[in-house]
């Protein structure tokens, strides 16, 4: 460090320090979650078309990695998932798919039921400032009867398949958000 170092204006912040929000997050940020301290590991976006993007984070406690996606636009609309193989949620469902071009309508995992409710064609990247980074896929949303339990499908080129089972977040929810250090 320079002997003038300390003087250098600092970069400002994105949030304000002492509010600061969901929209707010970023890598190393901290929070507190169904009890837990989550740290956010790492970042996405994912393009849906038309001026429309979400944000997912990778999040990890002592004992736990999940996933916390938002959607900004939908005032704050949010899901913790956790990725499972995608034979947990039908054994035929990557054969269905690739046969029929369409998913099925319905799907089961620990007992609970979940519904289609919507097919979205999109891309996804771990670093949006890179062009080159964007992948597409396509993806569908599963709801519970009460519409409180998601799970998801996704595929990624002609034959790898992904998926995953989470729960509704609400703001409220999520608390103690601290800034991570840089």
């Amino acid at each position: 460090m320079g002997l003038f170092d300390r003087f250098k204006k600092k970069e400002a912040s994105h949030y304000d320090p002492n509010d600061i929000k969901i929209e707010d997050l970023r890598v190393g940020f901290m929070f507190e979650y169904d009890m837990k301290n989550w740290v956010i590991k790492e970042e996405y976006e994912y393009d849906w078309g038309n001026n429309y993007f979400t944000r997912e984070y990778k999040l990890e406690t002592s004992d736990d990695t999940a996933y916390l996606h938002i959607d900004y636009s939908d005032e704050n609309s949010m899901t913790m998932s956790r990725k499972l193989k995608v034979r947990a949620l039908g054994e035929d469902i990557p054969e269905v798919i690739e046969e029929s071009k369409k998913p099925p309508k319905k799907i089961e995992y620990k007992g609970v039921a979940y519904f289609l409710d919507k097919e979205s064609p999109g891309y996804f990247s771990d670093d949006p400032e890179d062009d080159n980074s964007w992948t597409e896929f396509i993806s569908w949303d599963y709801y519970d009867a009460e519409e409180k339990l998601v799970a998801c499908v996704e595929q990624w080129g002609a034959r790898e398949f992904e998926a995953s089972y989470g729960q509704i977040v609400h703001d409220y929810e999520i608390t103690n958000i601290l800034p991570g250090s840089v």
